[in-house]
């Protein structure tokens, strides 16, 4: 009979690498936890080069929830399709801060409807504040020993430049 589940069974993917997570996420992921009765944030299994492990990452992400009760962490391969299926999602949320990351989430979403036209994608903008932090600008700062601290939890910006005084 078609139609949306319903409210206290929706479900939604926040998929992403994630490394490190950043303040840009987690408020993601807050504010989503109010519009859903289960949030999974799925975190890539890449080729890509990362600083951290995925496990890492994801233990990095469940230490930032601060007691989000419907916010899960797990770490996935394959596509992010597949894992909204695995787990009845409705809904792949993203962000988006600028107009280069409209045009990259917009090409996914609509590969992903092509593959998945159950699922829908819901674009979220940072809350004010947070539209310059990115993953990749806390690893960069952090390597050229910047303090990254005003766009990671504590214990994120920690664990950066732990990782990045050990070295390869």
């Amino acid at each position: 009979m078609g139609g949306l589940p319903p409210l206290s069974q929706r479900i939604a993917i926040l998929p992403g690498t994630f490394d490190p997570v950043t303040l840009g996420h987690l408020d993601l992921a807050r504010r989503a936890a109010r519009l859903y009765d289960k949030v999974i944030v799925s975190i890539a299994r890449t080729g890509r080069d990362t600083l951290f492990t995925p496990e890492e990452r994801a233990a990095l992400f469940v230490g930032a929830l601060d007691g989000l009760e419907n916010v899960e962490v797990e770490v996935f391969d394959g596509l992010v399709v597949e894992q909204a299926r695995r787990h009845g999602a409705t809904t792949l949320l993203r962000g988006i801060r600028n107009t280069q990351d409209w045009d990259y989430e917009m090409q996914m979403a609509i590969a992903n409807r092509g593959l998945a036209p159950e699922i829908e994608t819901l674009f979220m903008p940072p809350a004010s504040g947070l539209t310059q932090v990115s993953s990749s600008l806390v690893r960069e700062v952090a390597k050229l020993g910047g303090d990254v601290s005003a766009w990671v939890p504590a214990e994120v910006a920690q664990a950066v430049h732990e990782k990045l005084d050990k070295g390869p």
